[in-house]
């Protein structure tokens, strides 16, 4: 039997949210990119609702909630603020790392401040010549005694100039490639760590930037996993956060179909309104299609992976039309709702400039077209 439905308590907590992106996220979206404010207060708000714990383990004060519901709360929170629902993403995607491979100290540690959201976590794997070529990354940390010293960079890392800690990735044997990376959880403060920030198109609030580390002394109890086993401890967890970001993006597109569709009614050209001229619905009802196609894909993704059946192909598929499907849909809204939407006074231009980000993160298209390539295709005729 098919059942595309969610659960009772699936259904309560999807209200739950809506209705907070509506009340208190959607209100001040706009504010947080004009001031260059990271909004920690509304950070912490989300954690208060169970969305920053959602997959950390009951006994380190998450609520253990499968991917979907996951799912549920990144297209709701992507309704109201684009950038606070990598309080779901990314610390889905940490929360997955540090459970399944972390010591028990560094879960008990670390977990609950996670969870609660007086911590905010980065994860730094790009570089400045590592990006989709992940296995490229430069960075090194030698062992020596009872610890490690990590030296490199590490570039366009999301909440690099707010975050507490950092999953680092970096050489441990540099000689074996891809087999020679580890993961480790650097502590913000630690000696030896630096960030700076950009000044970014979109995802103002959210404070891309660098971290660089220097002759950085890590404790070898910091060690995430096993010894030049941290790519591999990080590639499965993408599957999760491009489900994740497709549904973000569609949220944030989803928002700016409903608000042009009341739009639409209200204004009159020619004596009519907006609505009636089939060059007006048709858009909209093409957009308002392909969204809902991807969506469907994404909860079947997250569906697939509380089964712990395979996944790659759909998440990369997510990944790769999620943002583009979610930037042409805003596009079309900002032209349907005139010269008013390319001001500022509207939040759709900044919708745009938030969704084309991730366009480029967690894997380009082209990135992700590889992947789907190799499912399908056959990992031999893989393209380069």
């Amino acid at each position: 039997m098919i059942n595309f439905s969610f659960s009772e308590e699936q259904e309560y907590f999807r209200k739950m949210l809506k209705d907070f992106a509506r009340e208190e996220l959607l209100p001040n979206y706009t504010k947080w990119d004009r001031e260059k404010v990271f909004p920690k207060h509304l950070w912490k708000k989300l954690a208060g609702l169970g969305v920053n714990g959602l997959r950390v383990p009951v006994e380190y004060g998450g609520s253990g909630a499968d991917c979907v519901t996951t799912g549920i709360a990144a297209e709701e929170i992507g309704r109201g603020d684009f950038n606070l629902t990598y309080a779901v993403m990314l610390n889905a995607l940490i929360a997955e790392i540090l459970t399944n491979h972390a010591s028990g100290e560094i879960k008990q540690e670390w977990l609950p401040h996670l969870a609660n959201g007086e911590k905010v976590f980065g994860i730094a794997l790009t570089e400045p010549a590592a990006g989709t070529d992940a296995g490229g990354i430069k960075s090194t940390a030698v062992h020596k005694g009872n610890k490690y010293i990590l030296n490199g960079e590490k570039s366009g890392i999301s909440v690099a100039t707010v975050a507490d800690a950092f999953v680092v990735f970096a050489k441990t044997a540099p000689e074996l490639g891809n087999r020679g990376v580890s993961a480790f959880l650097i502590p913000a403060d630690l000696p030896g760590v630096e960030c700076s920030g950009y000044e970014d198109l979109g995802n103002i609030a959210i404070s891309r930037g660098s971290v660089y580390f220097n002759d950085v002394e890590v404790p070898e109890e910091y060690l995430i996993g096993t010894e030049n086993k941290g790519f591999a401890t990080v590639m499965n967890g993408f599957d999760l956060s491009r489900l994740l970001i497709g549904l973000q993006c569609i949220g944030a597109a989803s928002q700016s179909i409903d608000e042009t569709i009341e739009h639409v009614k209200m204004r009159h050209s020619f004596g009519k309104p907006l609505a009636t001229y089939q060059a007006v619905s048709f858009s909209l009802v093409t957009h308002y299609t392909q969204l809902e196609l991807v969506k469907w894909q994404a909860y079947r993704g997250l569906w697939l992976r509380d089964q712990g059946l395979k996944h790659s192909k759909e998440a990369s598929s997510v990944k790769w039309l999620g943002p583009k499907y979610s930037q042409e849909a805003i596009h079309e809204c900002i032209l349907l709702n005139g010269h008013y939407a390319y001001t500022k006074e509207m939040p759709h231009e900044q919708r745009l400039r938030d969704v084309i980000g991730l366009e480029i993160g967690d894997g380009t298209a082209q990135a992700n077209q590889i992947v789907i390539a190799k499912e399908i295709i056959g990992k031999e005729y893989r393209s380069c």
